[in-house]
């Protein structure tokens, strides 16, 4: 039997961690349904979820093959650990908190699915300008991007525009819906 990686996606600003935690929370104790950690070459800020590395330690988990995916964005290089396949290889759902770049060319494989968190434009500038974790022309950099993705499809799409609740319960309910499949 073999489970599912979601890879959950969308722009910067969106609220990808926002909803993937509101959904974690309500999910923990459900044991088909596993949140991956990421693995990055950056700093932990807060509101992040992710394990710090080095750029010579995430060297290290390619060249040992350590890491079950792997893409570079905005400078920096993201990882899942190669811990969560076995997870999937035992029918578990694996959530991801992905790129859609990287996820692009996953799509349509049997065992992949992606969703995405998307909100309008307005709200994306304001978002990012908030968090304070970049500087104007880096905004600007991150909102210019999205012109690269306009095409871009999903299995599955949430619009995080109003209360958290709203999305993250949209979030839960895709989950257990392939949790039990």
């Amino acid at each position: 039997m073999s489970g599912l990686w979601v890879f959950v996606c969308g722009p910067s600003g969106a609220g990808k961690d926002s909803v993937i935690r509101w959904a974690r929370e309500r999910l923990q104790s459900n044991p088909k349904l596993v949140f991956a950690r990421r693995i990055i070459t950056r700093a932990q800020h807060p509101g992040s979820d992710h394990d710090p590395v080095t750029p010579a330690q995430f060297d290290y988990l390619v060249a040992t093959s350590g890491l079950a995916w792997q893409w570079q964005a905005h400078g920096f290089s993201y990882g899942i650990h190669a811990k969560y396949a076995a997870d999937v290889a035992a029918g578990k759902v694996v959530v991801v908190n992905g790129s859609r770049e990287h996820s692009g060319p996953l799509q349509g494989q049997p065992h992949i699915r992606v969703v995405q968190i998307s909100t309008d434009a307005e709200k994306l500038a304001d978002r990012l300008a908030h968090r304070g974790r970049d500087g104007e022309h880096a905004v600007r950099l991150r909102l210019a991007r999205n012109a690269d993705f306009a095409d871009w499809q999903a299995d599955h799409t949430i619009l995080n525009q109003a209360e958290l609740p709203i999305a993250g319960l949209a979030l839960v309910d895709y989950l257990l819906n392939i949790a039990i499949v």
